[in-house]
């Protein structure tokens, strides 16, 4: 445990900052599991629906530092590649 007051701030900040990175983290991942299932489903549709919020959770994991900006762009273009593998939408 921290003894020094700087310490004691440090750990606080940290705590606060790992939340916040979960929070990032947890809401790409979501997002990409939503378009995922959708690709795998099949529903073209739902899928381009969901893939702004992909685009977006994406980006701001990367601009937090949550994950490499070179990732969050892996993902965004693997996303859109799998969506226009699928056929016409219904």
């Amino acid at each position: 445990m921290p003894i020094t007051k700087s310490a004691k701030k440090a750990l606080r900040q940290s705590i606060r900052r790992h939340a916040r990175n979960l929070r990032r983290q947890k809401a790409y991942k979501l997002a990409l599991r939503t378009v995922r299932r959708a690709i795998v489903a099949g529903q073209k549709d739902a899928a381009l629906t969901a893939l702004p919020n992909l685009y977006q959770a994406a980006d701001k994991a990367a601009k937090t530092g949550v994950i490499k900006t070179n990732k969050a762009n892996r993902i965004k273009s693997r996303a859109s590649q799998r969506i226009r593998a699928v056929g016409p939408a219904a």
